[in-house]
């Protein structure tokens, strides 16, 4: 199984049901992570020299080089499925798994960080781009694009030190990642669109999506999409947090200019540039969702998918999903499957994140009932936690109680992975080498 501690997690149910309903969970998270496997929903795609995509068919034999450039979480299992077929000449990839490698002559891994950018991700951009300059008309470029990306590939019009408080700014501020990205855009060389002004080639990106509603162009912040956002919406986002006046000078300078048309934009949709480029999304969180309600129905439950687009406070929406679960019809064997990104708004110093948060803040909801929540991020990190996320059962309360562990006072310190290591109810994974957001499960 996925989870390494499943056995703990299994043990905590205080009855046989709920011990039932744990190792179920388990399974189905287990079944939709597997589902968005970067190498498996790239490697059913490719059929000899040929990709198949959206009802398309591409010959990459047609063309007199071809090369692959990818960042983020599932880059490397997205190469790896294509040096098992296409005949790739060479290629860079950008990764913030320190474990992951390529056994391939001419494909270069580089490991940067996540989610603050360092030295190490500007001179593994750089790299890459030196690639994509030596590339001509004649070429097909493969980009392989998913989560984690924005911080991955980085070229910044800023010094790396105030790229690094934007950054952090951000991530506190319970700005959504499409505002995140929105800035972060405005103070790249690379991001919105502006990758693909580097090369000649003819580019062909693959895309496993990590954002709500899958947008395209804010999804590593669509470095090879027409970008919709401009210098007017970096600042606008930068206010509504209240953090225009705390980013550094360079950064609102840089902001300012773009405004007043000293700066260019990013390129928008009738940019011409974008007639060579071919985006295509390949895995999101729907495929998951979809993966997790087949495996309920093989284990005997009735499932049903709440939503694949769960957004909102964190803390607030595990109540919100309770909710949902005791009002609907369903009664036997009722599985309720979400998925999504909801924000923490970080004000504590503990560690935790968004998917234990939302546990956490359900746990007055399911007392006195026979259910199980667990919600997990996909890429195996929630937060700044070692763990991917959390379950809890309709006695979690009663054990914490016993220990003397108060739910309000770790919400408040945004400790909530402190909550739950202490009842031995984190999932633990490690990094799953993909990410399409949190998947959540109610089994009632």
């Amino acid at each position: 199984m996925l989870f390494k501690n499943a056995d703990r997690i299994i043990l905590n149910g205080t009855t046989a049901t709920l011990r039932q309903k744990r190792h179920d969970a388990l399974e189905m998270l287990s079944a939709g992570i597997d589902a968005v496997d970067p190498y498996r929903v790239v490697k059913q795609r490719l059929h000899g020299c040929h990709l198949e995509v959206d009802a398309e068919s591409i010959d990459f034999s047609t063309f007199d080089h071809v090369y692959v450039v990818g960042f983020g979480k599932a880059s490397v299992g997205m190469a790896r499925a294509l040096l098992d077929t296409l005949p790739i000449t060479h290629g860079s990839i950008i990764t913030n798994d320190s474990s992951a490698t390529l056994n391939h002559p001419s494909l270069d891994v580089h490991v940067g960080s996540h989610p603050l950018p360092t030295q190490e991700n500007i001179r593994a951009t750089e790299k890459l781009l030196s690639l994509l300059y030596k590339c001509t008309d004649h070429d097909g470029v493969i980009v392989l694009i998913s989560g984690g990306g924005s911080s991955l590939l980085c070229k910044p019009r800023v010094s790396l030190s105030d790229l690094q408080l934007t950054t952090k700014l951000l991530l506190l501020s319970g700005a959504t990642i499409q505002e995140m990205n929105t800035v972060r855009k405005h103070i790249s060389y690379v991001k919105g669109g502006q990758m693909v002004q580097q090369t000649k080639a003819v580019v062909f990106s693959l895309i496993i999506s990590d954002i709500v509603g899958d947008p395209l162009d804010a999804i590593a912040s669509g470095p090879t999409t027409p970008d919709p956002t401009t210098y007017a919406d970096a600042k606008t986002v930068l206010e509504t947090y209240a953090l225009w006046k705390k980013i550094p000078t360079r950064v609102r300078t840089v902001i300012t200019d773009g405004i007043a048309a000293r700066l260019p934009e990013t390129p928008k949709p009738d940019d011409p540039i974008f007639s060579k480029v071919f985006n295509y999304l390949i895995a999101n969180n729907t495929l998951a969702c979809n993966a997790i309600e087949k495996k309920a129905k093989e284990l005997g439950y009735q499932p049903t998918i709440v939503t694949t687009s769960l957004t909102g406070e964190a803390r607030k929406m595990g109540a919100y999903l309770i909710d949902k679960a005791q009002h609907s019809l369903m009664k036997d064997h009722a599985v309720f499957i979400s998925g999504g990104e909801t924000t923490v708004q970080v004000t504590g110093k503990g560690k935790g994140g968004r998917n234990q948060e939302l546990v956490l803040g359900s746990l007055e909801h399911i007392t006195n009932s026979e259910m199980v929540i667990a919600s997990c991020g996909t890429d195996g990190v929630d937060g700044n936690s070692p763990a991917a996320g959390a379950i809890a059962d309709s006695q979690t309360l009663v054990r914490a109680k016993q220990k003397k562990l108060s739910p309000n006072n770790f919400l408040q310190k945004n400790n909530s992975y402190e909550f739950f290591s202490r009842l031995k109810d984190t999932l633990i994974t490690g990094p799953t080498g993909t990410n399409v957001m949190d998947l959540q499960i109610i089994l009632r």
